[in-house]
C-alpha cells in the first residue's frame, strides 16, 4: 500500500470533516432552497381561485384544451345529484370507482396500517378534503364538440359491489352511450396484485367515424413538507415523476421548467410518488404518449396521452393500459415496466442499492426474518472487502507494535516537530507500515453504506418488520436506543484495538467519535443501525485476530 496513499493522515481527517460539512449544507439546501421567494403580506381583497386541475380533460397534441363545461356541457351538470360510487373489494385492494368518469376517488390497502398495530389503513386516492385531493382519472377525449366519455361524463353500472371473494380475477365494467356510441369501461382486478388493467371496448354504431384519445392523469394536491432530521422519513422524495423511454426522471412543480413540461415517450410511464406508495400509469408498450405537468398552487396534474383512435361506423375496436395503485413491491412493478422498480427511490447509488435488495430478498426468503437478512448480508458484504479489510488490518497491528517506537520519537524530538515528522516518516518506510492504510476501507465502505441506507428507508418490504426483543420496526429508529448503545461501545473497542494516532488532537476525534456516531445513528432506522453494529462486531473480530497474528510473529522474532 506504501506509495499509492499520502502518509498524512491529518489529509483524510480533514476529508472526512469536509464529507460531512458537504452533507450538512447539501441538508440546509434542500431544508431552505435558495431560490424559494419571500414572503408577501397578504392581499387586501381575496384572490382568485386557483384553477381546478381535476376539472380539466388532456388533449392530443396540437388540440386546444377546452374548458370541461364548454366542451361537454351534457357530461357533468353542476345541479345533478352526485352518484353513488361502486365499492370494489378484493384481497388486497379496497376502493372507490366514481361512476362520474370512472375515477378512482379512494384506495385504501387493508395490509398496510398507517401505524403499526393500528386498524386504519395507508389511504391513497382520496377525496377527504381538498389538502389531501388524490385521484387517478382516466378516459377518452376528441377534438370535436363531443360529448365524450371524459372523467367528467356519467357512467353507468349494473352493480354497487364488487368482491373478488375466491376468484382469480375480477372484472368491474362501466358504461357510456351517446350519439349511437357505446363504450364500455372495464376495471381489471387479479388475485395479490395491486395493478389494476383498464379496458375500454368501443362499439360505434353511428352514422360516422369516431375519433377519440385515450388519456390517464393523476391529480394530486400535494404541499411541501418540511424535512425534520428527527425523523429521516421526512427526506423521502413526494411527488410526480416519470420515464420517458430512456430516462427516469423525479419532477419538482415548483420549477419553473417542470411546471411546464411536454414531452412525448415511448415505453414510457408516469406516476405519484410518496415514501413506500406509489400510483402510477403504463401505457401499452410500443405506443407513443405524451406526457405533460400541470400546475396550480399545491395542486399538480401529471397527465398521459395516447394516439388518436378512429373508429369507422359500424366498427369496434379496444383500447387498453394499465394502473398501479399501492405499495412500491418491486417485483410487482418489474413486471408491468422494466423500470418502474424505479420508484423505489434509492437516489443517486440506485445502480448499488438494487443489488443489496435483491440480495436481502433472497436472505429473507430462506429466514423469514428482515433483521436476520440484514446481519447475513453485512457478513457477505465482509467476505467480499476481506482481502481489503485484511490488509488495512495488517497495516493497522504493525502500527500498534511500533507504538513503543514511536512514543521514544516523541520524546526524543519533542521540541522539534519537522525532525518528529522526518523520523516517523522514515520508520513507516523501513519498517513498510502506510499509517494510513486503515481509512481506505471506511472510504470505500460509505457508497455502500449509504445504498444500504436507502434500501432500508425507501424499500416498502421492510416498512414495520419486526427483527426481534424490543426491535418491532426495523424502518423505525430503535424506540429505546439500545442498538445505538451497543455501536457506541463497540466502536470504543474497535478504538481501543487499533492503534493511537500520533497527533494527540486526532487521538481526541477518534475517541469521541463513537459516541457521536451513536448519537447521530440515534434516530436512523434500527434495520441501518444493525447493519453498523453487525459490521462493527465483525471488525472487531477480525482486528483482534490480525493483532493476535502478528504480536506473535514480532514475539516470535525478537525470541
Amino acid at each position: 500500500m506504501n506509495g499509492i496513499l499520502p502518509n498524512n493522515p491529518r489529509l483524510y481527517l480533514w476529508v472526512a470533516l469536509g464529507l460531512l460539512l458537504l452533507l450538512n449544507v447539501q441538508t440546509w439546501l434542500h431544508d431552505y432552497p435558495p431560490n424559494a421567494p419571500p414572503p408577501v403580506a397578504a392581499p387586501l381583497a381575496p384572490a382568485a381561485p386557483a384553477p381546478d386541475l381535476a376539472a380539466r380533460v388532456p388533449q392530443a397534441p396540437g388540440v386546444a384544451e377546452q374548458p370541461a363545461a364548454a366542451a361537454a356541457p351534457a357530461e357533468a351538470a353542476p345541479s345533478a345529484p352526485a352518484l353513488p360510487p361502486v365499492h370494489v373489494h378484493t384481497d388486497v385492494l379496497d376502493l372507490d370507482i366514481s361512476l362520474q368518469g370512472g375515477t378512482l376517488e379512494r384506495v385504501d390497502l387493508p395490509a398496510y396500517p398507517q401505524v403499526k398495530g393500528g386498524t386504519t389503513p395507508v389511504r391513497l386516492e382520496n377525496r377527504d378534503a381538498s389538502r389531501t385531493l388524490y385521484e387517478l382519472q382516466t378516459g377518452l377525449s376528441g377534438a370535436g364538440p363531443g360529448p365524450y366519455p371524459t372523467h367528467l361524463a356519467p357512467f353507468t353500472s349494473e352493480r354497487t359491489q364488487y368482491s373478488l371473494g375466491n376468484a382469480a380475477e375480477l372484472r368491474v365494467p362501466l358504461t357510456w352511450h351517446a350519439g349511437g356510441v357505446e363504450v364500455t369501461k372495464t376495471f381489471v382486478f387479479h388475485r395479490s396484485q395491486y395493478a389494476i388493467g383498464l379496458e375500454y371496448d368501443v362499439h360505434n354504431a353511428g352514422p360516422a367515424a369516431w375519433t377519440v384519445t385515450p388519456y390517464a392523469q393523476i391529480v394530486r394536491n400535494d404541499p411541501r413538507t418540511k424535512s425534520s432530521y428527527f425523523d429521516v422519513q421526512s427526506y423521502a422524495f413526494h411527488g410526480p415523476a416519470l420515464h420517458d423511454g430512456n430516462k427516469y426522471r423525479k419532477l419538482d412543480p415548483t420549477s419553473a421548467t417542470d411546471a411546464h413540461l411536454s414531452l412525448q415517450a415511448q415505453n414510457g410511464w408516469i406516476a405519484a410518488l410518496q415514501h413506500h406508495f406509489v400510483s402510477a400509469v403504463v401505457p401499452p408498450r410500443g405506443t407513443t404518449w405524451q406526457f405533460a405537468l400541470g400546475v396550480a398552487g399545491d395542486q399538480y396534474s401529471l397527465s398521459g396521452t395516447g394516439p388518436a383512435l378512429t373508429v369507422p361506423a359500424g366498427a369496434s375496436a379496444t383500447l387498453a393500459e394499465t394502473l398501479f395503485t399501492g405499495p412500491k413491491l418491486q417485483n410487482q412493478l418489474e413486471a408491468l415496466s422494466p423500470e418502474l422498480g424505479r420508484v423505489a427511490d434509492y437516489g443517486h447509488l440506485w445502480f448499488l442499492a438494487r443489488p443489496l435488495f435483491i440480495v436481502l430478498s433472497w436472505v429473507h426468503a430462506v429466514s423469514g426474518n428482515w433483521g436476520i437478512a440484514i446481519i447475513v448480508v453485512t457478513f457477505l458484504l465482509k467476505l467480499l472487502f476481506y482481502p481489503l479489510s485484511e490488509a488495512s488490518g495488517r497495516s493497522m497491528a504493525k502500527m500498534k507494535t511500533l507504538q513503543p517506537r514511536i512514543k521514544n520519537l516523541q520524546e526524543t524530538y519533542a521540541d522539534d516537530r519537522e525532525k518528529l515528522g522526518r523520523a516517523m516518516m522514515e520508520l513507516y518506510q523501513r519498517e513498510k507500515v502506510n499509517p494510513v492504510a486503515g481509512c481506505l476501507p471506511i472510504f470505500i465502505q460509505i457508497p455502500v453504506f449509504i445504498a444500504f441506507y436507502w434500501v432500508l428507508l425507501e424499500s416498502v418490504e421492510m416498512r414495520q418488520a419486526p427483527f426481534g426483543f424490543w426491535i418491532h420496526d426495523l424502518s423505525s429508529r430503535d424506540p429505546w436506543f439500545v442498538l445505538p448503545a451497543i455501536m457506541a461501545v463497540a466502536m470504543f473497542v474497535q478504538y481501543k484495538l487499533n492503534p493511537a494516532p500520533p497527533d494527540p488532537v486526532q487521538a481526541k476525534v477518534f475517541m469521541i467519535m463513537p459516541l457521536a456516531m451513536s448519537v447521530m445513528f440515534a434516530f436512523f432506522p434500527a434495520g441501518l443501525v444493525l447493519y453498523w453494529v453487525t459490521n462493527t462486531v465483525l471488525s472487531i473480530a477480525q482486528q483482534w485476530n490480525i493483532n493476535r497474528r502478528i504480536e506473535a510473529a514480532a514475539a516470535a522474532r525478537r525470541g
